[in-house]
């Protein structure tokens, strides 16, 4: 089944104010990182002759994504993602400040260089969930798809013309002053932000807790089967993928045996291969599953990989980066996309910091296993291994199949208003127990079971514990399924997240209940008898006073 055609133009985002103003400062700070990723990366060729040294070059940028991602992702959930972006920014420009100062002076060591490209990571995993969860907050979620693939449109133009220019920089002046001139380019991005204003919707619940909303980030993803199918897909395009970014100062030194203008050269190739791939992406989605366009961008980068593994002509090794420049961001963009219109708001950020450590950690692992291997072996030897290795992913998408890229409305319900209690709570209540009591035909209970199976599953995502589901001896028709809450406030929480996606859950269960009246509900706290409060001394119906509504939905 294809995803259905998606009108909008692939530059229909640009025509927001705030988004076209990010994007534009966003390239140029990009451009910035590409020029400072060429310094790198040819400043460790010339003091360090180990090929494992180069390709940790681009596993120290890759790996704090895949540390801090989903601490990042939690914060970007709870706190102002505009203050993340913020402070993330202004700690990527003081860092590439001191690392074009220690360049400089002649300071700079292997391991030094792989600690200023480390901190630069960190800086960027912080920004990223932010940056890419704000997207939803400054368009309709219709025009996301677009916004991800110019998001990648213009990293790739910076990876075009970035390189070239940063190898010219560098053969000009040298890696000091590449450096120096990516921590100018953080200045735009950081005045663009101070002037966004952005309308924060009233917050209504207290803010979750570090821990209680990263426990919630992980749980929604794993209970999310689309989402979860996303993630291996993408580790495993990312382990395979790193092999070209990897070792492409090792393709332009020693396989094209060239100098700094010819790795900027092939890093151009790549990215314009890469720009191709975001414009034509909207197209090709119009007509193809998400599952057949990331299959043939496996196979398209198989074939990107071996070409410049068994070429030693410039022009014929820059097809072949141009191929695998198209293919890489044609499935990471898919992956994105599918990971955002997948997840709600409430959990966006977090939903897409894990999607990111699994990817960039994929990537980490894989710049580290082909720089392993073509120091052991050979650099054309792990090209043509990791190409082998894009084609395993495509047919790994027999098994587990991408979802379409469909629009589903995970727009809160909000038909759920917290009920009157006759015992008092507070937010911190707790635990809380609820039981809903059915009455179920006997030649309903299949469609019961099933309808429940897929309840199950929402609750346990939306933060249920102990989940059951319990059938009355006495009376085979009575049916009560039972959770538990560690507070009250998290009993709020729970409701509050069910989406307008999930609104048929409850109506199917409804219409099978044969019952007088609605389902009945009840509320009650989990109490041990030896901890009672010692001011005072309640009566026995106090105690096991259940908190029942009968009219409203759990």
């Amino acid at each position: 089944m294809t995803d259905p055609p998606r009108p909008q133009s692939s530059l229909s985002p640009l025509r927001h104010p705030v988004f076209r103003a990010v994007w534009f400062a966003s390239m140029v700070s990009n451009f910035g990182g590409m020029i400072q990723s060429v310094g790198a990366s040819w400043m460790m060729t010339s003091i360090s002759h180990s090929a494992e040294m180069v390709a940790l070059v681009q596993a120290s940028v890759t790996l704090p994504i895949m540390l801090l991602a989903l601490v990042a992702g939690a914060l970007a959930d709870t706190f102002d993602r505009r203050g993340m972006m913020l402070a993330a920014q202004s700690f990527m420009l003081l860092v590439s400040a001191a690392l074009a100062a220690c360049a400089w002076f002649g300071l700079i060591t292997p391991w030094l260089l792989l600690l200023f490209t480390f901190l630069i990571g960190c800086g960027t995993a912080l920004n990223s969930p932010a940056w890419q969860a704000s997207v939803g907050d400054m368009m309709p979620r219709s025009d996301l798809p677009g916004a991800v693939a110019l998001n990648s449109m213009g990293f790739n133009i910076a990876r075009s013309l970035g390189p070239a220019l940063g190898g010219a920089i560098v053969a000009a002046a040298g890696a000091a002053a590449a450096f120096a001139i990516n921590a100018l380019t953080y200045v735009g991005l950081l005045v663009v932000l101070l002037r966004w204003k952005p309308q924060r919707p009233p917050r209504t619940l207290p803010r979750e807790t570090l821990g209680s909303a990263i426990a919630a980030g992980l749980r929604y993803v794993n209970m999310s089967p689309p989402i979860k199918t996303v993630l291996v897909r993408s580790v495993l395009f990312g382990i395979a993928a790193s092999s070209v970014p990897a070792l492409m100062p090792l393709i332009a030194r020693d396989v094209v045996a060239g100098g700094p203008l010819t790795y900027g050269l092939l890093l151009g190739s790549f990215g314009g291969g890469a720009v191709a791939g975001a414009i034509g992406s909207a197209r090709l989605r119009a007509l193809v599953s998400s599952e057949r366009l990331v299959r043939l961008a496996c196979v398209c980068f198989a074939l990107g990989a071996g070409t410049a593994a068994l070429s030693q002509v410039l022009l014929l090794t820059m097809a072949g980066l141009l191929l695998a420049g198209g293919a890489w961001v044609m499935a990471l963009s898919t992956f994105n996309v599918t990971v955002q219109l997948r997840s709600p708001r409430w959990v966006v950020a977090r939903a897409l910091s894990i999607y990111q450590m699994c990817a960039f950690g994929g990537m980490a692992i894989g710049s580290w296993v082909w720089g392993r291997a073509a120091e052991t072996s050979s650099i054309e030897a792990a090209l043509l291994v990791a190409g082998g290795l894009q084609l395993v992913c495509a047919l790994v998408g027999l098994k587990l199949r991408l979802p379409p890229v469909t629009e589903i409305d995970l727009d809160p319900l909000r038909e759920w208003t917290a009920p009157q209690t006759a015992v008092p709570v507070e937010p911190r209540t707790g635990p809380v127990v609820v039981t809903i009591e059915y009455r179920i035909r006997q030649r309903d209970v299949p469609r019961f079971l099933a309808a429940m199976a897929e309840r199950r599953r929402v609750r346990r995502r939306d933060g249920a514990l102990h989940w059951t589901l319990l059938r009355d001896l006495s009376d085979r028709n009575i049916w009560i399924e039972r959770y538990h809450t560690p507070t009250w406030l998290d009993y709020i929480r729970h409701n509050n997240r069910l989406t307008k996606d999930d609104a048929g859950i409850p109506e199917s269960l409804r219409a099978l209940h044969c019952g007088e009246g609605p389902p009945v509900v009840r509320r009650m706290i989990e109490r041990e008898p030896t901890r009672l409060p010692a001011s005072r001394t309640p009566g026995a119906r106090e105690i096991a006073e259940p908190l029942t509504d009968p009219t409203r939905s759990a």
